[in-house]
């Protein structure tokens, strides 16, 4: 029997999409990335539905407020233009929401915080292969630094290498939309032959001010959740040998010292 009915909090659910674990993060780091941009924080607690909900408001409201280009205009001290560019109707509605998903980040981090320590200390057996007519998905080793160099290259590659599928699919989507309609394409290719004042003339900064923040966050969890998942394979390892193979008059001490690694 893999699963443990008897067991209230599961450590980890493995589907065909993709791996919801708990392990232990920084309230801090998750707050911070809301910060730069919110919905990511929530991406980072594996809270998919409330993470792209948030990402897909940040970008419309975002957008029509103009907050970007206000934030542009602020960094090279045009505060005039920074003042005229913003839509306040807009902005008002940003605040709210953009402040929230700071808290929420936070305050859900400590809270999965307790419910890991709890679900670590039951110790319950996790399935470690998922069957599926759409996919399948397994537990396994894999290297965070292939992650990393797939992210970089190609956002959302590396998602899908650890079996992220629907993060990885989503952020696919949105750096596509990101690149087209900020035109960054275009302009890394006229930088590339030279012609800088046409790159400059033709980049959209509204759109492509979102990039530099989101793309670090791919690259960034990727990198992350690919170790969290390895620690997990081996935590499942651990659990199927000692219940399977290890004496049950093995010594207290050990069993103990293995539970906590």
């Amino acid at each position: 029997m893999i699963e443990d009915a008897s067991i209230r909090r599961p450590r980890a659910y493995v589907s065909q999409f993709g791996t919801t674990a708990l392990h232990l993060r920084n309230p801090f780091i998750v707050a911070f990335w809301s910060f730069a941009f919110p919905g990511c924080g929530h991406l980072l607690q594996k809270r998919l539905l409330k993470g792209i909900a948030f990402i897909c408001w940040e970008t419309i409201v975002n957008t029509n407020a103009k907050v970007n280009l206000s934030i542009m205009y602020t960094m090279h001290g045009k505060f005039e233009e920074a003042i005229q560019t913003i839509n306040i109707k807009w902005f008002l509605l940003y605040m709210a929401i953009y402040v929230f998903t700071i808290w929420d980040s936070y305050r859900g981090t400590v809270e999965l915080n307790k419910q890991y320590l709890l679900a670590n200390r039951e110790d319950g057996l996790i399935r470690p292969l998922t069957l599926n007519l759409f996919d399948i998905n397994l537990l396994d080793k894999r290297l965070p630094l292939i992650a990393l160099l797939f992210s970089f290259l190609a956002p959302g590659m590396g998602h899908l290498y650890v079996q992220d599928v629907i993060l990885g699919l989503f952020i696919i989507a949105l750096i596509i939309v990101i690149l087209y309609f900020s035109n960054a394409l275009p302009a890394v290719h006229y930088t590339f032959t030279g012609d800088f004042s046409h790159a400059i003339e033709i980049i959209d900064m509204q759109w492509f001010m979102y990039l530099p923040s989101f793309y670090l966050f791919v690259i960034y969890h990727a990198y992350v959740s690919t170790i969290e998942y390895n620690k997990l394979f081996e935590k499942a390892q651990s659990k199927y040998l000692r219940v399977t193979y290890q004496n049950p008059n093995f010594a207290s001490n050990l069993r103990e010292f293995f539970d906590k690694q």
